[in-house]
């Protein structure tokens, strides 16, 4: 399964809802194009919920986009990753410079939790 990216705005926070797997390549390119697009933003939120797979590509691309939001005075956090994928994260060590939440807790940091909810709950529907 290829890697698909799907965008919803609330403000001056994006959601990235991703779903597949994050693989070097055009996966990863994908992601790059859909996060760097949101310029405006304040906050980008890559929801992982549907994230199958991440490969070193994957991890790769995920450090330099934090990298490019911490440049830019953004805040990137990654939500409700799989098992498979956090267990990936903490085992490079890579939880040290991410801020990883599940739903509820992006919610309540996000200070949006109603209105982000609903949005959750219709893209986890979709």
């Amino acid at each position: 399964m290829t890697l698909k990216v799907e965008v919803q705005h609330t403000g001056d926070v994006a959601v990235v809802n991703c779903a597949g797997r994050i693989v070097r390549g055009d996966a990863a390119c994908n992601l790059k194009t859909a996060v760097m697009s949101q310029r405006g933003a304040r906050i980008v939120v890559l929801d992982l919920s549907d994230v199958e797979m991440v490969d070193g590509g994957g991890l790769g691309m995920l450090v330099f986009l934090r990298r490019w939001t911490s440049e830019r005075g953004m805040q990137m956090k990654l939500v409700n990753p799989s098992h498979l994928v956090r267990e990936l994260l903490e085992r490079t060590q890579l939880t040290r410079i991410f801020d990883i939440s599940s739903v509820e807790d992006a919610l309540v940091i996000l200070g949006c939790e109603h209105h982000m909810r609903e949005q959750f709950r219709y893209a986890m529907a979709s």
